[in-house]
């Protein structure tokens, strides 16, 4: 898997070498694709021609850039950055936090997470702290990373009954998002998690419901009992803020009518 390099590419055809390549086209085929000759683009590629700002917006849309890379791209052409990016809590974000709370808050009893593009966890509702109980104190200093307390040998791994499984559905949707944004920080994250103990073959356990993409099987050992959760994720895209493009949120619901009574009742207990 192809992931940035520490040195950052300062030339534009170094940038769109690299996400071609990323995307594994060919000069002909993406030639073809954005409307320009091979000759050209070999030419901006090698420097020998200089993209005129529209033709670097759209060989980034032809290339499914994220936003934060657009951004390089036009500095490396010479242009200004396009696209903002804010802290989540910074005044020009506050009306988006507020709606992303929202939807969270409203999804209780159930829980509910969003977090940012390394899977760190940015707001939650109040039904995710009861369920971290147990967990090593040290993978909840912030920013705590989801990931980790997921399949960190001190964190949930060891009370998720179908781990093996669990592992495998966060391993593709994380080389996925690897895939697509080539970020080095995803790609160190990665193979430090495949690094954390496997569940043994003779505890292997796998949950029927499993839809690859949209829908997985979960089930855990908590303190309010052993709850059976069907996890979803929704992405926030914007097409000008990088923050907000970078965002995702990550929604539970019961599998089952007693995890269900079981969230119910947790959360009669909370302030």
């Amino acid at each position: 898997m192809n992931a940035h390099p520490a040195v950052r590419r300062v030339a534009v055809g170094d940038h769109l070498r690299h996400w071609r390549q990323q995307r594994r086209l060919s000069q002909q085929d993406l030639a073809f694709d954005a409307g320009l000759s091979t000759r050209h683009l070999s030419c901006v590629e090698t420097g020998k021609a200089s993209p005129s700002r529209e033709l670097v917006l759209r060989l980034c849309e032809h290339l499914s850039v994220p936003l934060r890379e657009r951004n390089a791209w036009l500095v490396a052409a010479g242009f200004a950055p396009m696209y903002r990016e804010h802290r989540l809590d910074d005044p020009p974000l506050q009306a988006a936090r507020q709606a992303v709370q929202h939807i969270l808050d409203r999804h209780e009893p159930w829980p509910a997470v969003a977090f940012d593009r390394h899977w760190n966890l940015v707001l939650s509702n109040r039904m995710v702290v009861p369920l971290l109980a147990g967990v090593d104190p040290a993978l909840l200093v912030p920013p705590v990373n989801l990931l980790r307390v997921s399949l960190h040998p001190g964190g949930l791994a060891p009370r998720i009954a179908n781990l093996h499984q669990w592992r495998e559905h966060l391993f593709a949707r994380l080389q996925q998002q690897l895939h697509t944004t080539g970020d080095a920080g995803l790609a160190a994250l990665l193979q430090e998690l495949q690094a954390y103990p496997d569940q043994p073959p003779e505890q292997i356990r796998r949950l029927d419901g499993e839809h690859p993409g949209v829908l997985m099987p979960f089930l855990v050992h908590t303190p309010t009992g052993v709850l059976h959760l069907i996890s979803t994720t929704t992405v926030f895209g914007s097409p000008t803020d990088i923050t907000l493009q970078e965002l995702a949120m990550e929604t539970f619901f019961p599998g089952d009518e007693a995890s269900a009574q079981a969230l119910r009742t947790l959360a009669q207990t909370l302030p």
